[in-house]
């Protein structure tokens, strides 16, 4: 009874510490994930922990179950319309992408290491995949917001390309298991059926869950619990069915996430919590796993694998899985670096060690070291990098809560709080002459905590709460009036001012100075952009327009609606 206290203390105390830290680490811009990995050696054999763990069973049970977690809320939190906008690029590189990577870093892995050819490869293809949990943690956690376009092919690449990491690893393990040197095409029958039978159960378990959802008449918390319950479930049946598990948990999430469901909005929060808890453990627990003195006589190889892992395979990977989608140069070179290793390597390293395959110890210590540097390196600079390279959006002005409304049906309301910032559109305004958009209406005004009747409350001023009521969409518009440095980033970015994309191209075009072809004479602005663009555009998205720029700052049904107009002084 007294181990059984004492672990409790233990791990609540390791837990409650990497929290602390991890307030601490954010202002430093410190990824998260390194933060719980170092916290997690530091508790172990070799740091002042001194604690020895080595079950490696439990830590793949672990690491499994929170990469069904993260993955599911990941699905939950994407958009079908960036699903749809990213798909193609995505699975490029999460099928091809995954298996060149795995090609190079293998071949320079063999070489190094001094390892046969078979298990040179199984290192390429331990660490040949990127991380959901890194990607999605430190995309949203970091605040970064990219074009929907981007943000799409690396967090749906992240999402599917485990399947081909697991087949590559668990191929390469029987081969090397069976002392054979080259595969047969029953690989491939395998591969197929895991994408096959994992996208089916993600689809029919996903439609499933709507419409149990729609049925249940649980309260918010035991509606969060049912939906994890009902992840698990959907792993394990794919799973058991010769499919890839983690691939349906993401589409069933997906499904799910873009269903109108009354409660929808708490199962987010809720699953939101889930999800963190599930990456603080799963990286305590991984870097509790391994022992950092083990790590150093192979660090000037696994340094060396990680740099050509970095800087040779994955940009090859990225270059030949994009041939065929015409990616801005700037996109293309950013996903080369975005490719974030995290737990999957780690926990695929795990494979040999169970399997008792000679060099286990080898495989699993230069798989962390890859995660340890991808998060050292690629970690911490994706912000900077992005902000540099010209492909980081302004922060869209958000309410400072918001809930659905919970009508007895499927609800597409919220409610929604807003405070009036300095510099504002809103301050200094009146109720009265606050535009509003459509579908968007006022349901209370409260000043220095006290309740305001609209029609006595005067001009708005800083520090006045406004509640609004609407659809989803009229709310993000209507946040833009009262905030105040995000709108002024968003001018900065888009332009002083939009115009509609039903706009002639030749009345912009007379009103500026700008010299058109004359097969764009009868042009509106829309079919201009998205002629001179080689890929769908989506918001963020610049085309040349003479001296001036035209931003994408709207678009409705896959289609260009509205322009930001930046000068050429603005670029400066």
């Amino acid at each position: 009874m007294d181990l059984i206290n004492q672990s409790i203390l233990v791990a609540a105390v390791i837990l409650f510490i990497s929290l602390l830290v991890s307030s601490f680490a954010s202002r430093l811009g410190a990824p998260l994930l390194l933060v719980f990995l170092a916290l997690g050696m530091l508790a172990g054999e070799d740091g002042p922990g001194g604690i020895v763990f080595d079950n490696y069973p439990l830590s793949y049970l672990i690491g499994t179950v929170a990469l069904v977690v993260i993955l599911f809320d990941g699905g939950l939190r994407t958009r079908i319309d960036s699903f749809r906008v990213g798909l193609k690029p995505a699975m490029s590189l999460a099928t091809l992408g995954v298996l060149v990577t795995a090609l190079i870093t293998g071949s320079f892995a063999a070489w190094v290491l001094e390892l046969s050819w078979l298990e040179g490869l199984l290192i390429g293809a331990i660490v040949g995949s990127t991380d959901a949990a890194a990607v999605f943690a430190l995309l949203s956690g970091s605040g970064l917001r990219l074009n929907q376009r981007l943000s799409a092919v690396l967090e749906i690449e992240s999402g599917s390309n485990d399947p081909m990491a697991v087949f590559l690893t668990m191929a390469l393990i029987g081969l090397i298991e069976a002392g054979r040197s080259t595969p047969d095409a029953s690989l491939l029958v395998v591969f197929l059926q895991q994408m096959g039978v994992g996208a089916l159960a993600g689809w029919a378990g996903g439609r499933a869950m709507v419409w149990i959802f729609r049925r249940l008449s649980l309260e918010g918390a035991l509606l969060s619990m049912f939906g994890l319950a009902a992840a698990l479930l959907l792993f394990a049946l794919a799973t058991v069915a010769g499919g890839s598990g983690f691939l349906a948990i993401y589409l069933a999430g997906l499904l799910l996430g873009n269903a109108r469901l009354a409660g929808l909005s708490t199962l987010l929060k809720v699953q939101d919590g889930y999800a963190w808890l599930a990456q603080v453990v799963m990286f305590l627990v991984l870097g509790l796993l391994v022992t950092p003195s083990e790590l150093v006589p192979l660090a000037p190889a696994a340094l060396a694998i990680s740099l050509v892992l970095m800087l040779v395979a994955r940009p090859v990977a990225v270059w030949l899985g994009l041939l065929p989608f015409a990616l801005p140069r700037a996109e293309k070179l950013y996903i080369s670096w975005v490719g974030l290793r995290g737990a999957v390597p780690i926990i695929l390293g795990i494979f040999p060690l169970m399997a008792g395959l000679p060099n286990s110890t080898v495989y699993f210590n230069v798989a962390f070291f890859v995660v340890l540097m991808s998060l050292v390196f690629q970690g911490w600079s994706i912000v900077p990098l992005a902000a540099r390279m010209g492909l980081k959006l302004p922060a869209a002005a958000r309410p400072a809560r918001s809930v659905r409304v919970e009508t007895g049906i499927d609800s597409h309301y919220e409610a929604a709080s807003f405070r009036v910032e300095a510099e504002s559109v809103a301050e200094g305004t009146t109720l009265d002459a606050l535009a509003l958009p459509a579908g968007a209406h006022l349901a209370a005004l409260f000043r220095a905590g006290e309740r305001q009747a609209p029609e006595a409350a005067g001009a708005l001023a800083e520090g006045d709460w406004l509640y609004l009521v609407g659809e989803g969409e009229a709310l993000a518009e209507a946040g833009a009036l009262f905030a105040g440095r995000v709108e002024r980033e968003a001018r900065r970015f888009y332009g002083v001012f939009t115009v509609d994309a039903a706009l002639p191209a030749a009345e912009l075009a007379g009103a500026y100075g700008v010299t058109l072809e004359p097969v764009w004479s009868g042009a509106t602005l829309a079919e201009y952009c998205e002629r001179h663009g080689r890929v769908a555009l989506v918001p963020g998205d610049t085309v040349p327009f003479g001296r001036l720029t035209l931003v994408v700052a709207e678009c409705e049904a896959g289609r260009v609606s509205r322009l930001g107009i930046r000068f050429a002084a603005d670029d400066d």
